[in-house]
């Protein structure tokens, strides 16, 4: 199986040694460098509506690479889009699910489905809209988030409350509800006090299991540099 490293303490890479015949997946335009013993690949993992559906509602590439040591052994290092940390999953006893634009990278044994979900977990958030990746099979999987990565148990005595968009990936088996507010008032309430906290949708996350939360929340990030720059603010 290739073999998954992280290397670097700002922004990592992530390193992966592949053995003559080995094959990897990673989000397109992850690749930094490669040896020339690698081919790369644009594949449309999944089928063309399982490509169609990351693509639209994940806001996922419609192409992943295929990396492939065809020609004999090698290393590529490979960043994901955003500066951040990135984390390395052991996937077959446990499978996760990803929000948007976590998948970096992934060995040829794990599996990349779409999954659906229900309209109220749909219309709210950022956590894949009807859809969300879901993971099968077995192998490594890289993921990343803005800013560091931070691992948090879940536990039966423990329920764990995200905000939405901060949640990168989470074991498949976990529970979760998303709702405005951490009370349990009305909704105008919950409205109204989520405005005044500056805080969004939380996510209310239970059972037993992990998640992996991100320190940086995209859409604050984007509003901060349009607000701090009134010449975009026209564009």
């Amino acid at each position: 199986m290739a073999e998954f490293k992280i290397v670097g303490t700002v922004d990592p890479f992530l390193l992966v040694a592949l053995k003559k015949g080995e094959v990897i997946y990673a989000e397109s335009n992850a690749m930094v460098t490669m040896d020339a013993t690698l081919e790369l690949k644009g594949k449309m993992q999944g089928g063309l509506l399982r490509s169609l559906a990351r693509k639209i509602a994940n806001n996922e590439s419609f192409f992943q690479q295929s990396i492939e040591a065809n020609f004999g052994d090698g290393e590529i290092l490979l960043a994901p889009e955003l500066p951040g940390e990135i984390e390395i999953l052991d996937v077959g006893e446990k499978q996760y699910r990803l929000t948007d634009g976590a998948f970096l990278a992934s060995t040829n044994g794990v599996n990349i489905n779409i999954k659906t979900q229900g309209i109220g977990m749909a219309l709210f958030g950022g956590t894949g809209g009807f859809f969300l990746m879901e993971t099968s099979g077995q192998g490594k999987l890289a993921v990343s988030g803005f800013g560091s990565v931070f691992g948090l148990d879940v536990t039966s005595a423990n329920d764990v409350i995200v905000d939405n968009y901060h949640v990168v990936a989470w074991d498949s088996n976990l529970q979760y509800n998303l709702s405005m507010s951490t009370t349990k008032a009305g909704f105008f309430r919950n409205l109204v006090s989520s405005q005044m906290s500056g805080e969004g949708l939380v996510i209310r996350f239970s059972g037993n299991g992990k998640i992996y939360v991100c320190s940086r929340n995209k859409g604050s990030f984007v509003n901060w540099i349009f607000s701090n720059n009134p010449s975009l603010q026209n564009r």
